[in-house]
């Protein structure tokens, strides 16, 4: 019983540590367990001129500690080159993408699909805004919006070309770009030159798939044999994505999959202080940035040699990407490179098809190895009833009962617990304060009736990896968005808009109180009767199909407790 009280106070106590901390972030105050870094503005603005979409200056990202083969770094952050004019398909191709210049708004162009809409920037050619349009926010009317310009939520897809000669650059994305041929909705081409080198990009888009193929067509229009390096790379700032309040969070911040190391999250502080530490020069993998549901990620082509980078690239923005030496060029020699670059859900299954590792996205942390069978058994169910709320009720009462033989050895203990309870309360009052004397009685009495003070509380350890990670699979699944339960639940990823759930877990978690031992101490009583309203404030926050579960395992508990006890309680009384 001792042992159960100090469980848990710790439990109470860690849950007001937490809750006071969460609440500090939350109004800008430092972390208890860290100071978090000052976020600063990023000052590049969108700005539109004679009714064209137009984007604001890109920043850069700076050399990468080591490079492939010795190749040169990518471009420093610094002035982007002057947009291409309106009438600048009519240049030679040797007058387009000058690096110098000072920095204007470029022209934008739009391209999509059924369920991405994506707009490319002319200067760098950069993509600038990635709009999903099958998924809205949880809490606005618009689509989920991955890639911006925007202040605040800078979130950008860039590539380019290094390792000119000296005292040249080879164009990359600060480069102004025009249009080859005519675009369309799914495809479109891209031209720049300088320092001999021609590169024609090509963006296309395939109906029902979140991945863009990125294709460049180089050719070496000087005299000189020429050695071009691609790089690719993703630049974020750190916010926040939508979605995360004080009370749950889940990891925002780049990834990068090899085989060898496999995978590796890097958060944004360990990058902009130079601290981080992730793969090299490799064979493999892929990179990335994840958040809470989505993901953006660069897939190299399988067996090319790449150098995988992080660094602070401005004002609270960090880059990740990777460079790839190309084969040299010799004069009037062209060649091809091609890379995807995924920008969507995690939906585990499609990502597994795309590269090995990129399922992983998901985050489900050091549980994951309990986490993925639990979500493909409720991927089955949802197969079968069609209802992800419904499925979410199937899998908690599935594996409810297949513990429930260590369930039931944890009531057994608790129901003896309580069928003693008057006894310890007798002799809390017999000895006093004499807990020495009081601790001894108790042991007495526990032998007496064959209690075991522990066994209410080891069959209960044994669960929680199990319910921590259906917890994470509830949370991390993309599927819960907007999908519908019943009546007023139309999105199980958003908190319940009436409360219903959160009222009904509280009820439930008083239930259970009154079914547990009464602590002898009456402070310890108050202290438990006062847990269902901490907890319950919690989960007015929480995604309504994570109140689902919790509300669905109270209740299967409190009948499985109810019936055991109410039969040990039988047994205890006379004749």
């Amino acid at each position: 019983m001792q042992m159960q009280r100090t469980i848990l106070w710790v439990v109470f106590t860690m849950s007001l540590l937490l809750l006071w901390d969460g609440w500090q972030k939350h109004v800008g105050n430092p972390s208890m367990f860290g100071a978090n870094p000052t976020a600063e503005t990023v000052t590049d603005s969108t700005t539109s001129t004679q009714g064209e979409s137009t984007a604001g200056s890109v920043p850069g990202v700076g050399s990468a500690t080591d490079s492939v083969a010795g190749q040169a770094s990518v471009p420093e952050a610094g002035a982007m080159a002057s947009a291409p004019s309106t009438d600048a398909a009519t240049q030679t191709p040797g007058g387009i993408g000058s690096a110098a210049g000072s920095p204007s708004s470029a022209r934008t162009y739009q391209m999509r699909n059924d369920v991405l809409a994506l707009e490319i920037s002319a200067t760098g050619s950069v993509i600038v805004r990635a709009e999903l349009l099958q998924h809205r926010q949880t809490e606005s009317e618009g689509n989920v919006i991955l890639y911006s310009a925007e202040p605040g939520k800078f979130y950008v897809a860039q590539t380019g070309l290094i390792n000119a000669p000296a005292g040249s650059q080879f164009p990359t994305h600060h480069t102004g770009f025009i249009p080859v041929g005519e675009p369309t909705d799914t495809r479109l081409v891209l031209a720049a030159e300088d320092a001999g080198l021609r590169v024609e990009r090509e963006y296309s888009l395939t109906e029902g798939d979140y991945v863009i193929t990125v294709t460049e067509r180089l050719s070496n229009t000087s005299g000189e044999t020429i050695n071009p390096v691609v790089y690719r790379q993703l630049t974020r700032d750190d916010h926040s994505p939508p979605g995360d309040t004080f009370f749950y969070q889940t990891f925002s911040g780049p990834v990068i999959y090899t085989d060898e190391l496999k995978f590796e999250k890097i958060d944004f502080d360990d990058i902009i202080d130079g601290s981080a530490e992730h793969a090299g020069v490799s064979p493999d993998g892929w990179l990335g940035i994840i958040q809470h549901y989505f993901a953006s990620a660069w897939l190299p082509p399988v067996g090319d040699a790449r150098e995988f980078y992080t660094r602070k690239s401005g004002a609270n923005l960090v880059s990740v990407g990777y460079k790839q030496a190309l084969p040299a060029l010799s004069p009037g020699g062209s060649s091809e490179t091609s890379a995807q670059l995924y920008a969507g859900p995690q939906d585990q299954d499609v990502l597994e098809k795309l590269a090995p590792g990129l399922e992983l996205t998901v985050d489900y942390g050091f549980l994951t190895v309990i986490a993925k069978p639990l979500y493909w058994l409720l991927s089955w169910l949802h197969s079968i009833v069609g209802n992800w709320g419904w499925a979410i009720v199937l899998l908690t009462l599935i594996i409810k009962t297949i513990f429930f033989p260590l369930q039931a050895a944890s009531y057994r203990s608790m129901a003896r617990m309580k069928a003693v309870a008057p006894r310890l309360t007798a002799l809390k009052e017999r000895h006093g304060d004499d807990r020495a004397a009081m601790n001894q009685a108790m042991m007495s009495l526990y032998k007496t009736e064959k209690i075991n003070p522990l066994g209410g509380c080891l069959p209960i350890l044994v669960q929680i990896p199990v319910f921590i990670s259906l917890y994470w699979v509830l949370q991390a699944s993309v599927e819960m968005r907007d999908a519908p339960w019943i009546g007023w639940i139309t999105d199980l990823a958003s908190p319940d808009p009436f409360y219903i759930l959160p009222l009904l877990m509280a009820i439930s978690m008083f239930v259970q109180v009154r079914l547990n031992p009464k602590p002898p101490d009456p402070l310890q009583a108050k202290i438990m009767m006062f847990m269902p309203v901490a907890f319950s404030v919690m989960f007015f926050f929480f995604p309504a199909g994570l109140v689902l579960y919790w509300l669905v395992n109270n209740l299967y508990s409190i009948a499985q407790q109810w019936v055991i006890t109410k039969k040990i309680l039988d047994e205890k009384k006379p004749g």
